[in-house]
């Protein structure tokens, strides 16, 4: 649409109905914004958004509320990143204060997003897929039991499990419980197979890991063979391409608060708690999305995307809208993502800071304090 001046009224419409709840009038308009027309020529306005599709009369003597293609067009051509404000700034900067790992700061951060947003936060920890190794540990559990942990460039930390067979069940002469030396692992063994896999291993991104460890299972001897083994089917598990990846959500209650703007929140938070649900919505390619001007895409770290009502493919977030972005080491180097799921009268401009800023601090966490590369607010 090529008329600035509608343009104008749809935003003010948006901006007075987000606030207030309520039909937005003419009369409202004219009070409020300075839009330098009559009244008349305002509603006329209005009645071409309306037969346009952007606008929709709930009642013959109410007035005007925006549609999905309304909050469409205005997050299109109309919205624009707000700055944060002092507050919120010095909220996000808590993130990264004092010593804290990944676990910390992924549950400070999807507190903060909520709280800045004032709808459901969601963040996805670095995929592992994603992400490079930094180390591999492997500690003896019990006679027949290794326990891997996996530590990637990101800080995630995983641990598998590692069975090499049944428990021995072998009992000296007074009934008690014994192991025979060969069923131990040799704690010499283990500690050279880790040095082996680390030296092999880290830095290495999940599609590389596989071929490596086939290349080192060449040239394994006789006596790692079968925990090498073990471990290879282990972390290539952890790391294959439809492993679940982990979330964290908060703020349920925000979205509790907004039942008035849904016809049934129930499917809505079943929805929530269908975590694949969540993990289609930042990462199906076929969600529409709009990019923010001026702002990276959503190809790399600090993308944005928003998908708004019928956009997201989920019958149960119909009449929802989802900001997310993506985060990670470097703009060209996502390796997660976050948002926010909240109604379509939601305060777009701020909402999109907020996730914006929330994605760019936590890439500067991952990159170990360097900015990732946002140009900031």
């Amino acid at each position: 649409m090529a008329d600035d001046r509608r343009l104008k009224v749809l935003s003010a419409i948006v901006a007075d109905y987000v606030r207030t709840r309520e039909p937005v009038g003419s009369r409202a308009l004219v009070e409020r914004y300075r839009l330098g027309v009559s009244p008349a020529t305002i509603r006329n306005d209005m009645a071409a958004l309306e037969d346009e599709g952007y606008l929709h009369q709930p009642h013959t003597s109410a007035g005007r509320v925006p549609t999905q293609k309304g909050y469409r067009l205005f997050v299109d051509q109309v919205a624009r990143v707000k700055p944060l404000s002092a507050p919120e700034r010095a909220a996000i900067t808590a993130l990264l204060t004092g010593e804290a790992d990944l676990e910390q700061v992924v549950a400070r951060t999807v507190r903060v997003l909520a709280q800045l947003t004032g709808q459901l936060a969601v963040v996805e920890y670095p995929s592992l897929r994603l992400t490079a190794l930094r180390h591999l540990e492997l500690v003896a559990l019990s006679p027949t039991r290794v326990l891997l942990v996996i530590i990637t460039d990101t800080g995630r930390v995983e641990q598998r499990t590692v069975s090499l067979g049944a428990e021995p069940e072998v009992r000296d002469g007074r009934g008690a419980r014994a192991v025979s030396p060969e069923d131990v692992v040799d704690p010499l063994v283990l500690e050279t197979l880790r040095a082996r896999l680390n030296t092999a291993l880290v830095g290495r991104r999940a599609d590389d890991v596989a071929p490596a460890l086939a290349a080192l299972a060449e040239q394994a001897p006789a006596e790692e063979r079968v925990l090498l083994a073990a471990v290879t089917s282990a972390l290539v598990d952890a790391l294959r391409p439809d492993a679940e990846e982990r979330l964290v959500v908060a703020g349920t209650a925000n979205l509790a608060r907004s039942t008035l703007d849904f016809s049934s929140i129930g499917p809505l938070l079943d929805a929530v708690e269908e975590q694949v649900v969540l993990l289609r919505l930042f990462t199906d390619p076929d969600v529409a999305a709009s990019s923010v001007p001026g702002r990276l895409t959503r190809s790399g770290a600090g993308g944005m995307r928003v998908s708004i009502g019928s956009e997201n493919h989920e019958d149960a977030l119909a009449e929802a809208s989802v900001i997310s972005a993506s985060y990670g080491t470097g703009p060209d180097d996502a390796v997660a993502h976050l948002g926010v799921i909240g109604p379509t009268r939601m305060d777009y401009p701020a909402t999109m800071a907020a996730v914006r800023a929330v994605a760019r601090y936590l890439s500067r966490f991952l990159a170990g304090g360097e900015d990732p590369g946002d140009d900031g607010d």
